[in-house]
C-alpha cells in the first residue's frame, strides 16, 4: 500500500490536517489510531440509555477567531451554547471564575458590599485580576477576599487535578486563576461559543470522509508503518513514546469517569458543578445541559484526575512544570533531526495543553506550512519509527 501522507491521530490535528491535505493538495492520506473510534477525547456517542455523552469529559467549542469557526462549520452546524460553572463552596453553589455574584452567594451582605465597592474602585467593574496580585494587595478586604478564594475555590481543585500542592506547579498555572469584576456568570467570553449541533463525532465523520482518505482504527501506526509506503508523517501522540522515551518519560495527569444514568428529566442547576474541596471527584457534567437533548431521564459523570500510567489510561493534560519543558526541549531537538521525514503537532507531540479551536489553528498552521514546503519543492524522505 502507498499513500502520500500518514498521520497518527484521528482527534482535532490529524483530522483537520488529513481533510486539508486530501481536499486542498488531492493527496493520499492513511489515518490511524490506536482507539477504536475517530475524533480523539472530543469523541461522543449515545449510551444505553440514548443520550449523547462526551466519553473523555465535557468539551464546550469557543473561539475568538473567525477563520477556525468558518472552517469547522464546513462540517457542523451549531447549537449555541454559553457555559457556566457552579462551585459547592461550605455548603452552597457559587459561580466560577469567581465574580461579583459568587461573593454575593457566599460573604455576608453587608461585608460582599463593602468589597464589592473596593473592588471597583481598586481595579473598575469589567476587570479580570489574578487572585496571586491580589493577594499583594494591601486593603484587607481585598487580601482576605483574595486568601478566600485561593483556600476555597482553587487550592483543592488544584491539588486533586495535578496531584500537586500550586506552588509546585508552574506560575502560569495560579496566574490564570482570575477574580472576575463582572456580574457576568459565562465561564469563557469568547465570540464564538456552541457545541456541534449532531455532536463531535458527526463533525469528524463529515470531516475525514473525503475519498483521498483512509482510516484505520485500533492500530498501532509502528505496524502501519513498516508494511506500506508513505512520503511524509505527521505524529500528534505523545512525542516521548515516538522517540522510546530516550530522555526519558514526560508526565501527563489522566482522567476517570464514572458515568451514571438518573431517573430525573434534571440533576443540577448548570451543566458543570465543581466540588473544589467535598470529595475525591473534581467536577460533574451533565451532558443534556450541553447537547440540548430532551429526555425524562439523564446521565452525569463524576471526574476523577489521576496519575497517567502508559497502555492503562489515556494522557490528558501535560504536568506544567519547568523541568518538563526542559525534557521536552530536548525530545524538541530530536525532531529537529528527522524534520524531513515527521512533523510533529498537537497536545501530546508539543506538550501543551490546547483548547479545541488552538488544537484546529496549530493543524491549518502546520498545513500552509506544508504546502510552503511543496510549492518548494522539498520533498519529505520516506522513513519508518
Amino acid at each position: 500500500m502507498k499513500v502520500d501522507w500518514l498521520i497518527v491521530g484521528a482527534g482535532f490535528t490529524g483530522a483537520v490536517l488529513a481533510e486539508r491535505i486530501a481536499s486542498q493538495l488531492n493527496q493520499k492520506v492513511l489515518v490511524v489510531d490506536r482507539r477504536d473510534h475517530i475524533g480523539g477525547n472530543a469523541y461522543d456517542h449515545y449510551d444505553e440509555h440514548g443520550i449523547l455523552v462526551h466519553k473523555y469529559g465535557p468539551h464546550i467549542f469557543h473561539t475568538n477567531s473567525q477563520n477556525i469557526w468558518e472552517y469547522l462549520s464546513r462540517f457542523t452546524s451549531w447549537r449555541p451554547y454559553y457555559h457556566h460553572v457552579q462551585a459547592f463552596v461550605e455548603g452552597r453553589l457559587a459561580p466560577v471564575p469567581f465574580n461579583l455574584n459568587s461573593l454575593e452567594a457566599l460573604f455576608p451582605k453587608t461585608l460582599a458590599e463593602r468589597v464589592e465597592r473596593r473592588l471597583i474602585e481598586r481595579f473598575g467593574f469589567g476587570a479580570k485580576v489574578p487572585v496571586l496580585k491580589m493577594l499583594d494587595e494591601s486593603d484587607a478586604d481585598l487580601k482576605e477576599l483574595a486568601t478566600y478564594v485561593y483556600r476555597n475555590i482553587f487550592e483543592g481543585y488544584t491539588t486533586k487535578q495535578w496531584g500537586l500542592k500550586p506552588e509546585e506547579l508552574d506560575p502560569s498555572v495560579t496566574g490564570r486563576v482570575p477574580v472576575f469584576i463582572s456580574r457576568d456568570d459565562s465561564y469563557f467570553q469568547d465570540c464564538f461559543q456552541a457545541i456541534p449541533r449532531l455532536g463531535y463525532t458527526e463533525m469528524f465523520r463529515r470531516m475525514l470522509s473525503h475519498p483521498n482518505i483512509r482510516i484505520l482504527l485500533k492500530t498501532d501506526y509502528r505496524g502501519v508503518a513498516e508494511e506500506i509506503a508513505f512520503s511524509g508523517m505527521v505524529f500528534t501522540g505523545p512525542i516521548d513514546e515516538y522517540f522510546d522515551y530516550l530522555h526519558g518519560a514526560l508526565p501527563y495527569r489522566s482522567l476517570r469517569f464514572e458515568f451514571r444514568n438518573e431517573p430525573t428529566s434534571s440533576f443540577q442547576q448548570t451543566a458543570q458543578v465543581n466540588y473544589p474541596n467535598e470529595h475525591g471527584f473534581t467536577r460533574i457534567t451533565e451532558f443534556k445541559q450541553l447537547t440540548g437533548q430532551q429526555s425524562p431521564r439523564t446521565t452525569i459523570a463524576y471526574e476523577y484526575p489521576e496519575a497517567h500510567e502508559p497502555g492503562i489510561n489515556e494522557p490528558y493534560y501535560p504536568v506544567p512544570k519547568t523541568e518538563h519543558r526542559e525534557r521536552h526541549d530536548k525530545y524538541l531537538r530530536e525532531a529537529q533531526r528527522i524534520n524531513d521525514g515527521v512533523m510533529f503537532a498537537g497536545r501530546l507531540a508539543d506538550y501543551k495543553y490546547y483548547n479545541m479551536d488552538q488544537a484546529v489553528g496549530r493543524a491549518l498552521k502546520l498545513f500552509e506550512e506544508i504546502c510552503a514546503r511543496s510549492q518548494k519543492s522539498v520533498g519529505f524522505t520516506a522513513v519508518s519509527a
